[in-house]
């Protein structure tokens, strides 16, 4: 995620995961405290994009992240920092608000069209070094990355290598290498020349230029444990893929969605991502272990929108430009077309953290949308459908308070804000890893019932006006 206000970092009692880990030079210790990662699917061509932030003193460090395959100088470039924030904003959970219309209000006879949402828009070999197993396979230099790719035989031999390299492994790496040594899997070493790197005096954190590589394999998955390495305590992860026609879910661990449509009450306004954090914790507190789904949509279009959909340039640096469609790489018109984006949210530790995660294809799924079921009520939860519309939204209703001058009212119709009204526009909950977490926050802002966590509410349904009794 982009970089946090240092308010924030103060607070911060667990860190964004990150799929690698950190070793510092000179004996420093490093934490990671904040990662995102947007991984492009095609075939079996992934592309991993990733931005990091680190907090430490301004020695050399590397960042260590297994890799199926050995990468070549042309599989790696850095990115402009902005693409994730545009991303993570579009998938972000969204408060909006609504204000009731006239009762008497009369709409004009437009023609009847299908109630549902829609579109808005290397080197040489080396030498085994000293017979520790370890063998560099390639070596280059993006950016401000001097890069290493190694194999190794064994794990104590991938520490050992690491540390004659002047790097402080943290205690427990050995155990955490071993699988991925199994596996045959590489290890991609960026180190940062932090004479390239600006820190921010007063948090000790710079942001580190995106990296994005790609490669081919048949297993579709990302490598997370290592990043165990640095945990403080639990960590979030937020991952975003980007597939064409295709949604993703994670096949070795439980998946559910977050609940959604759910009305809020005035207050919730200025507390929307304390609201959140405390919602997403209850719901996986009823699905322990689970990969909670955030956002499953059309990564060209949104509705509510809290930023610009994702533009041709978008997909072009986060991998159409490397993705083969039809035997060819996709053009810049080709890629804008029919990808999906979706947002999948983990919150762990050490012990609740088995294997690394596994994506597999999912069905498509609609839900948070202002849809009437039977033209109705609100639809609530995720179904499934025959495209993607899923979105964490939350909305704050303003019933009508103006005077009721007709005889048959129709009341539960919403908009924009009316004349004497400022509408602040579509608000993203970010950074939400950093926010102080009050399981109680539910309870007090939910003004609608949540069925999935038996909350009652103030009101029993979403969607409709809550008036007050006189």
């Amino acid at each position: 995620m982009r970089v946090l206000i240092a308010a924030l970092v103060t607070l911060a009692a667990s860190a964004h995961a990150f799929c690698g880990f950190y070793v510092a030079g000179g004996g420093a210790e490093l934490f990671n405290n904040a990662t995102q990662v947007v991984l492009m699917r095609e075939g079996t061509r992934t592309v991993l994009s990733m931005q990091n932030n680190y907090q430490g003193p301004p020695e050399d460090f590397a960042m260590v992240i297994p890799v199926p395959v050995v990468l070549k100088k042309e599989n790696v470039k850095t990115l402009a920092k902005d693409i994730f924030s545009r991303v993570d904003t579009l998938a972000a959970p969204r408060l909006v608000e609504y204000w009731e219309m006239d009762p008497c209000y009369v709409e004009p006879n437009y023609p009847e069209e299908e109630s549902r949402s829609y579109e808005t828009g290397a080197m040489d070999d080396e030498p085994m070094k000293k017979g520790l197993g370890v063998k560099v396979e390639a070596r280059f230099s993006v950016g401000e990355y001097d890069i290493v790719v190694l194999s190794a035989k064994d794990a104590l031999g991938l520490e050992t290598w690491l540390k004659q390299e002047k790097y402080k492994i943290p205690s427990g790496a050995e155990p955490l290498f071993r699988p991925y040594i199994q596996q045959g899997m590489k290890f991609f070493v960026a180190k940062v020349n932090v004479k390239k790197v600006t820190f921010d005096k007063s948090t000790g954190m710079a942001a580190l230029s995106p990296l994005r590589f790609h490669y081919d394999s048949e297993k579709f998955d990302l490598p997370i444990r290592l990043g165990l390495i640095n945990a403080k305590a639990q960590q979030d992860l937020i991952v975003h893929i980007l597939a064409k026609n295709q949604r993703y879910e994670v096949a070795n661990y439980p998946n559910v969605t977050i609940p959604t449509n759910i009305d809020l009450v005035p207050s919730a306004k200025s507390e929307f991502p304390f609201f959140y954090v405390s919602l997403f914790d209850r719901t996986l507190k009823a699905n322990p272990k689970a990969v909670i789904t955030e956002y499953a949509w059309q990564a060209s279009s949104c509705d509510p929108c809290p930023t610009s959909p994702m533009s041709e340039e978008d997909f072009q640096t986060l991998g159409a430009d490397v993705v083969p469609s039809k035997g060819k790489v996709t053009d810049a018109y080709d890629a804008s077309q029919g990808y999906v984006l979706t947002r999948l949210h983990a919150r762990y530790d050490k012990a609740s953290l088995g294997e690394d995660l596994v994506f597999r294809a999912a069905k498509p799924i609609v839900g948070g949308r202002e849809f009437l079921k039977d033209g109705k009520s609100l639809e609530q939860g995720s179904r499934p459908d025959s495209l993607n519309n899923f979105q964490a939204r939350y909305a704050i209703r303003y019933p009508w308070t103006g005077p009721v001058a007709c005889k048959e009212p129709v009341y539960g119709r919403w908009g924009g804000p009316p004349a004497n009204k400022v509408d602040e526009g579509v608000k993203a909950a970010q950074n939400t890893a950093f926010v102080p977490r009050d399981p109680a926050k539910v309870e007090k802002l939910a003004e609608s019932s949540i069925a999935e966590l038996q909350v009652k509410g103030l009101k029993t349904e979403a969607g409709k006006p809550l008036r007050k009794t006189k």
